[in-house]
This record gives structure tokens, C-alpha cells and sequence, in this order.
């Protein structure tokens, strides 16, 4: 796959360069990259499922490795890897149950034959799945008799023209399966596009007349669901912590007010001083974990504490693509990375300050400027994502739809 693998290499020196912003469109650039390499994939008529979830396996360290801070990259992964053991189970089932799935237009005889040479092009970990789940219970005959639930299966001939047909059929479950497969990660690739659409149509149902609503950094997410409540003809304002170093509060701030929002920017450190006068702190996470935490923009811990200390909601917004299967304390998770000291301090003003210690080897002045904050889940009061809105408490339960337990580390 040349094209695909230069495609693949490019898209990891952009992880690698930190060239792509927002975890929207990393998610995205991520999932149509698999597509691809999931549409040029050449798969074996057997274990078909395998080859495909070993490329996409393969492709998907390569972009974690790139850049492990952006989780959303891992989280899609994931979740094609559960489309293709979602849409591969469907065929077992479908062919344990003994439906056609293969060719719609076949005449009844040639149905019973694909049926049979479906249940053979099966993997055996495939059937033991489907048939742990009890799909097709076995018949009255078969237990009467005794008979074990393979000698059921509708025999094939084995004549030269049914090794032909047998052939065609097996070569037509592979694109029916690859066709499903794609078919949903496209589905998947629009859930993205959409995720912001999904989560502003709920801001009508939480943000009310005359509210004082405050929120930190500069979030898409956040922005579309502040002027969605704002098109319903909803009158609040909203404070916008400035986000220091970086002061992305003052992006957010100057979109905010060219949409006609009435928009107040205060600094990082006077949040606990503002919030007596706030009904709701609402915030966009750059991910949330199997329990319930929130990965957020720097300082994002502190309004939380200043929201539980005067019982003010925080509220929490994220697209489905954001939400981790994994815990905080995995080892593979990292939680934050460092920025430029320059954001913080210009080395012209300070460089009178980097002179060694006598003897010790270490500068006088060292700078830490983390990019993100932790929150954890008993300081959270609402998840909004485009599925609507969830407790704290039920995230591992929405998590747990999206993904399988084969692929949490990869």
C-alpha cells in the first residue's frame, strides 16, 4: 500500500509536529485514514476480520506513538477496531441463524448453498462467540438424537461446480464484510463532522434567562453551544477565564461578542472571587476517562473546586470521539505535556536569573508551564455529548458501548 503508507507517514510527522489543532480534527484525519487502509487492505478468505484488525492494529500505534498526549487518536482507533468485530460477529450471526446475507438476488436454491459455505468461511473464534450468546438455540431433532450442532450445518457438495460457486461466495463475504465495515466508519467519520451540531441542539434545555454562565480556555464546542442558546433568543452573559499563558480566553471572548453575546474577561486567578455570581460553569474537555474524569485546559481544576465550594453545576461538554476507555493511573495514558517557557517568560528579560549554582550544576530558574488539569469525576455535575446528556456515574456504561475489551491497550 504505497499510497496509503506515504498517506500514513505524513499524517505522523503532523502528530509529531503538533501541526494539527483540536481534537476534532485530529479524530477525524484519523478515522479517514484508516478507511483507507482498510479499503486497500487484501484480506484472506478466511479470518477475514483478523487481517483487517491487525492493519488497522498496526497503523493505529503509529499514530498513538506520535503524538500519546492527543487521546483522541487512540480512541478512534479503538473504535474501528470495534466496528470490524461489531460488523464481523453480524455476519456469524447472520449466518448461524441461516440468513442470506450474501446476494439478495439468488433464487432459493443457491440461498441454502450460500448459507452453508457462510457457516464454513467461518472463524472458529467467530462461532464460539456468536454461539456463547446463544443466538440460535439447537433444535428438538438434534437433541433428541443426540446429534452434535455441527453435524446440522446443511452439507455442501463438493462437485466441481459447487468449488466454483463456493469460491464466489467466499470472495463475496470478503467485500460484504470490508463494504459493512467502511460503511460504518463512514457513519462514524459524520458523528464526528456533527458532534458539535448534536451537543449545541441541548443548550436550549440547560442554559436559562438571565443566567451568568463561566467558562476557561477556548472551545469550538463551547462556542457553538453558547450561540446555539443565543440564536433561541436566550439573554445571559457569560465570563471568560483568560486561559494565561496561552490566553486563549481572549479568542473565545472576541468570537463570543462578534455573535452578539454579552462577554466579560476576567483573569485565571479571580475565578473564585466571580463565581458567588455564576449559575453554571460550563467547560470542553480534551478527553474524559473510563471514570468519569476530566482532562481539560490548564486552571480547569481550580474553577472546578471554586464551583463545588459555592455549589455551582459544572457542567462538562464532549463529542463521543472524546471519551477514553482507560484510567487516569494507566500507565499508557499520559495526562499532560510541557509548553515552551517562552509562553511564560521571555528569555531576553530573565536571562540574568540562568546562572549556575556554585557547584551544582542546576540553573537558578527553571519554568514548568503544563498544558492540561485533571478534574476528577466527584467534581463534576453534568456530561453533555452528542448522546445527550449523562451523569459522572453512567460515563463507564456510555464508554463501554463504544469500545471493546480486545483493544483497550493496543
Amino acid at each position: 500500500m504505497p499510497d496509503v503508507q506515504s498517506t500514513v507517514l505524513e499524517f505522523v510527522n503532523k502528530l509529531r509536529k503538533r501541526k494539527i489543532e483540536g481534537s476534532q480534527s485530529t479524530a477525524k484525519c484519523t478515522v479517514e485514514i484508516l478507511r483507507s487502509v482498510i479499503s486497500q487492505q487484501r484480506v484472506p478468505h478466511s479470518n477475514q476480520a483478523s487481517a483487517l484488525i491487525d492493519a488497522v492494529k498496526a497503523v493505529g500505534e503509529q499514530l498513538v506513538a506520535a503524538n500519546p498526549v492527543e487521546l483522541a487518536v487512540g480512541n478512534v482507533v479503538r473504535r474501528v477496531l470495534h466496528i470490524i468485530r461489531e460488523e464481523d460477529l453480524s455476519l456469524a450471526t447472520a449466518a448461524m441463524a441461516g440468513l442470506d446475507l450474501l446476494d439478495a438476488s439468488d433464487d432459493d436454491g443457491e440461498d441454502d448453498n450460500c448459507r452453508g459455505v457462510g457457516y464454513s468461511a467461518m472463524s472458529a473464534a467467530v462461532a464460539a462467540a456468536a454461539a456463547r450468546s446463544t443466538l440460535r438455540p439447537p433444535s428438538l431433532q438434534t437433541l433428541l438424537e443426540g446429534t452434535p450442532e455441527s453435524a446440522a450445518v446443511p452439507y455442501t457438495s463438493s462437485s466441481g461446480a459447487d468449488s466454483e460457486s463456493k469460491t464466489a461466495d467466499k470472495s463475496s463475504i470478503t467485500r460484504k464484510l470490508k463494504h459493512d465495515v467502511i460503511e460504518g466508519v463512514n457513519h462514524l467519520i459524520l458523528e464526528i463532522s456533527g458532534c458539535h451540531e448534536q451537543i449545541a441542539e441541548q443548550a436550549i434545555e440547560h442554559i436559562h434567562q438571565n443566567e451568568v454562565i463561566l467558562t476557561l480556555g477556548s472551545s469550538r464546542t463551547v462556542l457553538e453551544f453558547l450561540c446555539a442558546a443565543k440564536e433561541k433568543k436566550r439573554s445571559f452573559r457569560v465570563f471568560v477565564a483568560e486561559g494565561a499563558p496561552r490566553y486563549q480566553g481572549h479568542l473565545l471572548a472576541k468570537e463570543l461578542v462578534a455573535r452578539g453575546l454579552q462577554t466579560t474577561v476576567i483573569t485565571d486567578s479571580a475565578v473564585f472571587a466571580m463565581i458567588s455570581r455564576v449559575n453554571m460553569v460550563i467547560i470542553g474537555a480534551h478527553a474524559v476517562m473510563a471514570n468519569g474524569g476530566v482532562i481539560g485546559p490548564v486552571g480547569v481544576n481550580m474553577a472546578a473546586l471554586a464551583a463545588k465550594k459555592h455549589a455551582v453545576p459544572f457542567v462538562v461538554l464532549a463529542g463521543s470521539h472524546k471519551l477514553c476507555p482507560l484510567y487516569p493511573h494507566n500507565p499508557e495514558v499520559l495526562l499532560n505535556e510541557l509548553r515552551s517557557p517562552s509562553e511564560l517568560l521571555d528569555f531576553g528579560e530573565v536571562s540574568d536569573c540562568l546562572d549556575f549554582g556554585a557547584g551544582s550544576g542546576s540553573p537558578l530558574l527553571q519554568v514548568v508551564n503544563p498544558t492540561f488539569d485533571y478534574v476528577p469525576p466527584s467534581l463534576v455535575s453534568l456530561f453533555i455529548t452528542d448522546t445527550g446528556g449523562h451523569n459522572p456515574s453512567y460515563m463507564y456504561r456510555l464508554i463501554a458501548d463504544y469500545y471493546s475489551a480486545d483493544d483497550l491497550v493496543m
